[in-house]
């Protein structure tokens, strides 16, 4: 894989199985590199696979998100098909046979999570809502200021959401007539759920006074035939809910829910009994993370069981529980691989599912157990790509408390006894994990010469709470552990150690580190603790903790991670911070960081930088302009090329590996 196949990669997601059980939408993604865009469609599959998959949509305008009518007759979508490009439109089109897309609203921001209303009538769907300061025009220097009274004010690729609360709206199906605000500011509301009798919708957002410092997200009814504000159903307290999925008979909600005030924390499928306000944990005894990202969706009822997803060792599976908690929950679908998105309706269950050398497909699986797949949209690109498959192999961590999982990727045609350069790559979050699915920056490493390594170290999800809660700081009253940079860093470092045992080609004098976000993070206090690395990547990292409490759109995060604020600890937070050790760099590093992030601020990277040259360190610094902090997945396809090339070139003149032709304004370029 060379950077510009970046370009062919595609993607399914969302699939939405009809209510009669024969057909799924889903959403197919495509990288447009000469345009610089992302295009996406709606297509339909038959889930018999008595005809291909068709297109359904243009998918010239960002066609996504379909949702079933109750009879199944009709799709609605969003898109941007508006005149005005920048604008978010709902659409409804017919499937069963003849008549025109209809376009129901067009809103100045986007439009998520719409949900059909159980006789059809209606959709309510979310979306952000303009304040006043927004209509003394388009020129933001001629509009009043912000008013800044709480955290959590703006969202990385969100931008400023102080003045632009999400919102929820009900609009008329047919399209006549306006959508009606039925839960607006200053409360971020999201994930419409409709009660079975349409009388009423269920969301989860925290409304609590002073909501912004504990972010607990409560479950709340609003009751479409009154103006009355939402009312709890859920009382404020330490778990918080999201997802939420209403039963058919009306009585209970499903949600995946966690401990808001001790993170990391595992979200569990709860039951809420509606009458009472009852909550009950149906998933505690699994001890795994049920809320996978990305991939998380609402439980399904299926009948008097709840299917849901969860975080297994690498692998993303299926499971299902009996409501009533009468048996312990079972796996539905499994395997070495990642499944991403799954839905359930007339019988039929449909789901995504991709693995290390696959990227996902969708499949059906039929009652007796089997699974068929419905589509090879990824059939071109695996046709014109080789594609390497990873070594799976345990390591045991140095903590004694168990084994952590990890993986070698090596490259191909390597000669007998020739040496190989080495990646050591660090996951971000920390709390998510490397999974069995097909990731093209691995392809990129490896075609490139270079073996890779991986893992997920303490602090990953995928295996139990007390896995995952084990870096929290020892100064935490509740669940301490080492801190970042402690078993964690000891646990990649042992991965490396087992992957140079494990194959004697591997060179452990040519080996590099790189990750980002958190993974950026342990890339900074590796190279600050040990000079085993000949060269580094340090990408979107946090580099300070004290000043990212203050800098991230996350403000006021760390304080239920580290279990002190940095105002009264700050010793705390300088301990664990990789710039307090930046005079003990030796290591080459290049940074990497996207210019309107706001998950780790660019400041984070100016902080290194500054420092490493201020010490005549070896550095070298690129900003993206007009990127956030998902650049690697979502940004624009050249920035995403230009970043391969950027990090291939500054390994092959440090490690060895093959470097890139480049041919932009790069001081490497070649011809």
């Amino acid at each position: 894989m060379q950077p510009t196949d970046i370009g062919r990669l595609v993607s399914l997601a969302d699939p939405r199985v009809s209510p009669d059980g024969s057909l799924v939408a889903f959403t197919v993604t495509r990288v447009d590199l000469d345009a610089n865009r992302y295009r996406s469609a709606v297509w339909l599959a038959a889930t018999d696979g008595s005809a291909p998959p068709r297109q359904l949509t243009s998918g010239e305008r960002g066609d996504s998100r379909p949702v079933w009518s109750p009879d199944g007759r009709r799709l609605a979508f969003t898109s941007r098909r508006s005149a005005d490009s920048e604008a978010a439109t709902l659409h409804v089109v017919p499937v069963d046979g003849p008549g025109e897309t209809v376009t129901l609203c067009e809103r100045p921001e986007g439009i998520e999570d719409p949900a059909w209303s159980p006789d059809g009538r209606h959709i309510a769907f979310a979306s952000r809502e303009r304040t006043g300061r927004y209509s003394d025009g388009d020129d933001e220097r001629a509009r009043p200021p912000r008013r800044i009274d709480r955290l959590w004010s703006r969202i990385d690729g969100t931008g400023w959401t102080i003045d632009r609360p999400r919102s929820l709206f009900v609009v008329p199906a047919d399209g006549f007539g306006a959508p009606r605000l039925v839960a607006g500011g200053p409360y971020e509301y999201g994930e419409p759920v409709w009660s079975p009798d349409g009388s009423r919708l269920l969301t989860a957002a925290p409304r609590a006074k002073d909501w912004d410092l504990d972010l607990i997200s409560e479950l709340h009814v609003i009751d479409l035939g009154t103006d009355d504000p939402p009312t709890a159903l859920t009382s404020t307290g330490r778990i918080s809910h999201g997802w939420p999925s209403w039963s058919p008979d009306g009585t209970t909600i499903a949600t995946l829910a966690g401990d808001g005030k001790l993170l990391p924390t595992h979200h569990q499928v709860v039951l809420t009994d509606v009458a009472t306000g009852e909550q009950r944990v149906l998933t505690a005894e699994l001890d795994r993370q049920c809320a996978p990202m990305p991939g998380a969706r609402a439980p399904i009822w299926d009948g008097d069981h709840v299917l849901f997803s969860l975080e297994d060792r690498g692998d993303v599976h299926v499971y299902r529980v009996a409501a009533d908690g009468s048996a312990p929950a079972e796996r539905v679908l499994g395997g070495t691989r990642t499944i991403s998105g799954f839905d359930r309706a007339g019988g039929v269950l449909a789901f995504v599912a991709g693995t290390p050398t696959a990227l996902p497909e969708l499949f059906v699986r039929d009652a007796d157990g089997t699974e068929r797949r419905l589509t090879a949209v990824g059939a071109a690109f695996h046709d014109a790509v080789a594609v390497r498959a990873p070594e799976y192999f345990r390591v045991p961590s140095p903590a004694g408390d168990g084994e952590m999982d990890a993986w070698l990727v090596t490259p191909a045609d390597t000669a007998p006894g020739e040496r190989i350069p080495v990646l050591l790559s660090i996951h971000g979050g920390p709390m998510t994990q490397y999974t069995n699915s097909f990731f093209d920056e691995f392809q990129l490493w490896t075609a490139a010469g270079y073996a890779v390594v991986y893992c997920n170290p303490h602090g990953s999800t995928g295996q139990t709470d007390a896995w995952a809660r084990s870096i929290r700081p020892p100064e935490a009253q509740e669940a301490p552990g080492t801190g970042w940079g402690g078993i964690d860093a000891d646990d990649v470092l042992a991965a490396l150690d087992a992957a140079l045992a494990r194959d004697p080609q591997l060179d452990p004098d040519r080996v590099g580190v790189l990750g980002g976000s958190y993974g950026g993070y342990l890339t900074s206090w590796l190279i600050g603790h040990t000079d085993r690395f000949a060269a580094a990547c340090s990408e979107r990292a946090v580099n300070n903790t004290e000043s990212l409490e203050t800098s991230s759109d996350a403000g006021g995060h760390f304080r239920h991670e580290f279990g002190a604020t940095h105002i009264e600890a700050p010793q705390l937070y300088r301990r664990i911070s990789p710039i307090s050790y930046v005079q003990d760099i030796s290591t080459p590093v290049l940074i990497l960081h996207s210019e309107d992030d706001l998950r780790c601020h660019v400041e984070q990277a100016d902080q290194l930088f500054v420092a490493l040259r201020l010490l005549g360190k070896p550095v070298e610094y690129w900003r993206f302009p007009e990127e956030g902090h998902e650049l690697s997945r979502s940004g624009s396809p050249r920035h995403r090329v230009q970043r391969a090339e950027i990090i291939l070139d500054w390994f092959g003149r440090h490690l060895g590996g093959r470097r890139p032709a480049i041919t932009w304004d790069h001081p490497s370029r070649t011809q």
